[in-house]
């Protein structure tokens, strides 16, 4: 009980101190999370359900914005209308890549670029399709993007060629209906579209014979290699290893995105992207590599260290609180340290100040009997001995009041015997 009586108004007081700083603590991270994908039934839409289920285990809610593609996705997050975005590397321009107003989290995994051909257009490079009709993608893809960027590069455009916009399923349809020549579509192999055109003997898959010559030339494309039968081994499609070249899926998200959901994100990735393809072995993604775009510190953090130590071994809501919170343990303990140092001290001298306040009584009283015994001094020190009955201290100082006791006996035996000196003085005289 003592103890408590030292303690708990120290705690009182450190926890008083504490809840003021508590209201200049950073906030705590948003329990909502907005990610723009692509069309459903795309890998961008299917991976960012992923991400939804793996944040919901840690309390985040998430909202997955169906969208046209990798340009809608950056405008949502410049907006603001997103806090996560998935996009194709490469298609953020200079300007916005250098206003911070947009950050990576990394590449997740290859996007291969895929360019069928109609039965019977036979084409070496991509700058043999000047004069042909070809499907690039719908506004706001970034298949259209990549289309368009690598067609200029083999100098046929809009001007010496018949570019469609189509989606995927459209072009398809058209290329097996030979209203197309090619078409051009950034999928998964295992991709609706892709799985349908591998399976027609109505066209063709184009290999990219050149697809180093196009990474030298632009930072966002890698060549890949599709082995033979990866597609169908039964069929042997395709049936020679094909060179093909691939973007990457990148994580973008807007500059004021919470860090402690970004690292979250880091983890969600790692646990979604880790797994290898026809294109990357395990363990190659998620990757800084191929994003374009700056890093955002807890990205970069987090393929330097990993996750953050606190979200290692604690849930996501008690290790975001501890990170808010860490930037008072110092201070705290700054404060307690000297604070438990001095309550003990204090509180002995409170204790005690109880019980020595009346010895300078006593001493007054005891200073005034060289003058001899009088009644207002008996009378004075009845009083004192009513006070001190009614003084009461914890059991670990009842020592010191005991003492005090026995010596207000002593100034009474003292008073006594010069009361006793008088009356024998005044019995003497008469």
């Amino acid at each position: 009980m003592d103890k408590l009586k030292i303690f708990v108004p120290a705690l009182l007081l450190a926890a008083f101190a504490f809840l003021i700083a508590f209201q200049f603590v950073d906030p705590a991270p948003p329990t909502k999370l907005t990610i723009s994908a692509g069309q459903k039934g795309g890998a961008y839409y299917a991976h960012a359900e992923s991400y939804r289920d793996y944040l919901k285990q840690h309390g985040v809610e998430v909202e997955v914005l169906e969208s046209a593609g990798s340009m809608e996705n950056i405008e949502r997050l410049k907006a603001g209308d997103s806090d996560v975005a998935f996009v194709q590397s490469g298609l953020v321009s200079v300007d916005l890549a250098a206003s911070g107003v947009l950050q990576s989290l990394g590449s997740m995994y290859y996007e291969p670029l895929w360019v069928f051909l109609r039965q019977g257009v036979g084409v070496q490079f991509l700058s043999d399709l000047k004069g042909k009709r070809i499907a690039i993608g719908l506004d706001g893809s970034g298949t259209r993007a990549l289309a368009v960027q690598l067609l200029f590069e083999n100098g046929v455009d809009e001007n010496n060629s018949t570019l469609i916009s189509l989606s995927s399923l459209q072009a398809s349809g058209s290329l097996r209906a030979e209203k197309i020549d090619a078409l051009f579509i950034v999928s998964a192999a295992s991709s609706e579209t892709v799985q349908l055109l591998q399976q027609s003997k109505l066209v063709h898959l184009m290999p990219i014979t050149r697809a180093m010559a196009y990474t030298r030339r632009m930072d966002s494309i890698s060549s890949v290699l599709l082995p033979q039968g990866a597609l169908n081994l039964a069929s042997n499609m395709p049936v020679r290893d094909t060179p093909l070249l691939a973007s990457a899926a990148t994580l973008m998200v807007n500059e004021n995105m919470h860090p402690a959901l970004q690292a979250l994100m880091m983890q969600g990735a790692t646990k979604i992207h880790a797994d290898g393809s026809l294109f990357s072995s395990a363990g190659t993604f998620p990757t800084a590599q191929y994003a374009g775009l700056s890093l955002s510190k807890v990205a970069d953090n987090y393929y330097k260290s990993g996750p953050p130590l606190l979200q290692r071994f604690l849930p996501f809501w008690a290790a975001t609180l501890v990170d808010r919170l860490k930037v008072m343990l110092l201070p705290f303990i700054v404060l307690l340290i000297p604070l438990f140092k001095v309550m003990p001290p204090l509180y002995r001298w409170r204790i005690r100040s109880g019980i020595y306040r009346w010895y300078e009584e006593l001493g007054n009283i005891d200073a005034e009997m060289i003058n001899g015994y009088s009644a207002a001094l008996l009378a004075d020190l009845n009083r004192i001995e009513m006070e001190i009955r009614k003084v009461k201290v914890p059991l670990s100082y009842a020592e010191e009041l005991y003492d005090l006791r026995l010596h207000l006996a002593l100034v009474r035996d003292q008073l006594e015997q010069a009361r006793l000196a008088q009356s024998k003085q005044t019995k003497d005289q008469s």
